[in-house]
């Protein structure tokens, strides 16, 4: 969908004529009222399930989570799935012409924020004709914008799902992204963004970029349990090859994402991870951030997620206490890490299936009740 009208982003820039890739799965009732938005995380996109005719291999990034009978059920809900302005995988980002320029925007394309994510959602929204979504999900960054819609729109989100996320990044976190970027920065074939323009890719960057991040999306004991300490051949080659086989993941891992992903869109992403803190405006007070929200909640963390700790859930769980919300908090123990939220842990599964199914059961029974009354 194109949008003429300009975006004012937070950092007080303007993104003008844009477009934002949507997939949409299932069918909008009547009154509107079972429309479920999904927010993508750093690397994922608007494809959010099931496969394109022909693309057998190309699943979406959520497909054990949304569809037919699953946990989020395309046959009872109308689910949204969008790319974010600033992304690589259709929406307007740095590798889109500037009308400005007439030339890629490259490194010149604006810093966008979740927040700013969230108003090119809710522009979709009115143009779809939703006034009010039944839930807006998200893990980990789609976490982030899930809890920055109940913030920034709270009449028009009735359910807050928010998965291995938090509220802000620590320092910790930060370091790691700012590690990332750095990679990204330095490579000789980043050309201070414009590297469009010198028909290269960044790739070595992207690689080491990769590989640092997937490190802090999987737990310790997952990869002992994957890798351990095996070698790829018999015994140690003495040199800086591959000598283990954690090595020959990280690196394929990296190699792959080379491949598909944009760096510029990496050093975007990242900041908005980095940027990311409501409570800031509110000396720090994550209550008084969240004091005019009006949605009921759902937040889910993992035992072994050392990047976005159940600590971190916690502080969301007691900030909303606070205001006297109604929430289910389960902290599910599972050994993936990070990643545990893209996986097929059943616990988790039923717990988000049976927080959809109380969803469902109150768009139905108002609907009951709405036949009742027309009767």
């Amino acid at each position: 969908m194109h949008f003429a009208e300009p975006l004012a982003l937070q950092s007080g820039a303007l993104l003008t004529d844009y477009t934002l890739v949507y997939e949409t799965y299932g069918e909008l009732n009547a009154d509107k009222s079972n429309a479920v938005l999904v927010c993508h995380a750093l690397n994922a996109s608007h494809h959010v399930a099931g496969v394109y005719e022909g693309q057998p291999k190309n699943v979406g990034w959520w497909d054990n989570m949304v569809g037919p009978g699953k946990p989020l059920d395309t046959d009872r809900f109308f689910v949204i799935g969008v790319n974010n302005p600033g992304s690589c995988f259709g929406s307007t980002g740095p590798m889109h012409t500037n009308p400005a320029t007439g030339k890629p925007y490259g490194a010149s394309f604006p810093v966008v924020t979740v927040e700013d994510w969230v108003h090119a959602q809710a522009r979709l929204a009115d143009a779809l004709g939703i006034r009010q979504f039944a839930a807006v999900m998200g893990g980990s960054l789609g976490g982030m914008q899930a809890l920055s819609w109940s913030m920034l729109y709270p009449d028009r989100i009735a359910n807050c799902l928010v998965i291995a996320s938090t509220p802000k990044l620590s320092a910790q976190n930060i370091a790691f992204n700012d590690v990332a970027r750095q990679a990204i920065l330095t490579d000789p074939d980043f050309h201070d963004g414009d590297y469009y323009a010198h028909g290269v890719v960044p790739r070595n960057g992207l690689r080491v970029a990769r590989m640092i991040g997937h490190i802090t999306y999987l737990s310790d004991d997952d990869m002992a349990e994957k890798f351990g300490r095996d070698l790829r051949g018999t015994d140690y080659q003495f040199g800086y090859g591959i000598d283990f086989e954690i090595e020959s993941y990280l690196r394929y891992q990296g190699d792959k994402f080379s491949e598909y992903f944009d760096a510029n869109t990496y050093l975007l992403i990242t900041k908005a991870l980095d940027y990311f803190d409501p409570a800031r405006a509110y000396n720090g007070d994550l209550a008084a951030a969240l004091a005019n929200t009006q949605a009921e909640f759902l937040l889910v963390s993992f035992t072994t997620d050392w990047r976005f700790a159940p600590e971190r859930s916690r502080e969301m769980v007691q900030a909303l206490v606070r205001n006297d919300r109604r929430l289910t908090y389960a902290e599910i123990d599972a050994p993936h890490g990070h990643d545990a939220f893209l996986l097929d842990d059943p616990r988790y599964m039923n717990v988000v299936g049976a927080y959809y199914e109380k969803i469902w059961g109150r768009i139905t029974g108002r609907q009951n009740e709405s036949h009742r009354k027309a009767a």
